[in-house]
C-alpha cells in the first residue's frame, strides 16, 4: 500500500508566498509517509492576467520544483504552471500559453501535459463568463506517469466532465488519475465531488483531485474541498475546511487489480456507432 497526498490552497500572485505554502504542505505530507503529491491548478501564480509573465519564469520554477522533489524525497504532480512553449520546443507564436501539469521524481521531470479541453463557459458568478481559449492553446497528446507506485493518468479541471479521457488514459494502463483543478465556486458546488467519483467509477483509477478554494482577487471565487474517490467510485476523504489544506489516502495496486477483475469493464465495453 502506497500514501498519496491531496492539497488544496488559496494561491494568490505572490509566487514566493505561494512556494511557502507549497514547501509547508510537503513537508506535512513527509510527515504522513506519503509518496506522492499532488498540487491544484494554478498553485504558483493565480492571477489573472499574469499568465504571460508567469509563463516566462516556466522554467526556473520547474527546476526549484525538481529541487523540493530531490530534497525531500517525494513525487510531485505540480498541478499547472502556464507555459510558453510547446512539448516539442515551439514557441506559441499568438501570445498565448499551455496549461501544463508536470509530474516530477526526486530524481527528474518524467512528464508533461498540456490540457487539452479548455473551459469556455457560461457560470452565474462574478466573472460571469470566462474563455480560456483566448488565453490558452489546447493541448493534443494524452500522457501517463510511470512510477514505483502505479501509473498516472493527467488530466486538469474542466478534463474531469469528459469520460473518454479518463477511459482513455485507463486503456494506456493509469491505475491512477490526477486532477488540479480551480473550479469556480458555482461549477464545484453542484458538480465537483460528482465528477470525481464519476470518473474514478469510469475507469476503475483512483482519483485525486487537488483543487483551489476561496477568494483569488475581488471577483474569482473557487469551491475547493480537495478530496480523492477509489477504484469503486468510493469517496476516501474530502477537505470541508477552508484555505491549504492536506489529506493523504492509501492506494492499493493488488486491491485495485481485484476490483477491476471481479467487474472487467474495458472487457465489457461497447463502442456504439449511432
Amino acid at each position: 500500500m502506497t500514501l498519496l497526498s491531496i492539497v488544496q490552497m488559496n494561491s494568490q500572485n505572490n509566487i514566493e508566498a505561494n512556494f511557502s505554502v507549497i514547501e509547508s504542505l510537503i513537508l506535512q505530507s513527509k510527515a504522513q509517509g506519503a509518496s506522492l503529491i499532488v498540487f491544484p491548478e494554478n498553485f504558483v501564480c493565480f492571477a489573472a492576467g499574469k499568465q504571460r509573465e508567469t509563463a516566462a519564469r516556466f522554467e526556473e520554477i520547474q527546476q526549484r520544483l525538481e529541487q523540493l522533489a530531490h530534497q525531500h524525497q517525494i513525487w510531485i504532480v505540480a498541478g499547472t504552471l502556464p507555459c510558453p512553449f510547446r512539448p516539442d520546443g515551439s514557441v506559441i507564436e499568438d501570445g498565448r500559453v499551455r496549461t501544463v501539469s508536470l509530474c516530477i521524481s526526486p530524481e527528474r521531470t518524467e512528464a508533461r501535459y498540456d490540457k487539452i479541453h479548455l473551459f469556455d463557459v457560461q457560470v452565474g458568478d462574478a466573472v460571469g463568463g470566462y474563455q480560456e481559449s483566448m488565453f490558452f492553446e489546447p493541448g493534443t497528446d494524452v500522457v501517463v506517469a510511470k512510477t514505483p507506485f502505479g501509473n498516472i493518468g493527467l488530466m486538469v479541471c474542466y478534463d474531469l466532465r469528459f469520460p473518454e479521457l479518463a477511459l482513455t488514459l485507463r486503456a494506456r494502463g493509469a491505475n491512477i488519475l490526477t486532477a488540479p483543478a480551480a473550479f469556480t465556486y458555482t461549477t464545484g458546488q453542484m458538480h465537483w465531488q460528482l465528477l470525481l467519483q464519476a470518473r474514478a467509477m469510469d475507469s476503475q483509477c483512483e482519483i485525486l483531485g487537488a483543487a483551489q478554494q476561496g477568494w483569488h482577487g475581488e471577483k474569482r471565487q473557487t469551491w475547493g474541498h480537495a478530496g480523492a474517490a477509489n477504484s469503486r467510485g468510493q469517496l476516501l476523504d474530502i477537505v470541508h475546511a477552508e484555505g491549504a489544506q492536506l489529506i493523504t489516502v492509501p492506494f492499493d495496486l493488488a486491491e485495485q487489480n481485484a476490483v477491476r477483475a471481479s467487474m472487467p469493464l474495458m472487457q465489457h465495453r461497447v463502442l456504439l456507432n449511432y
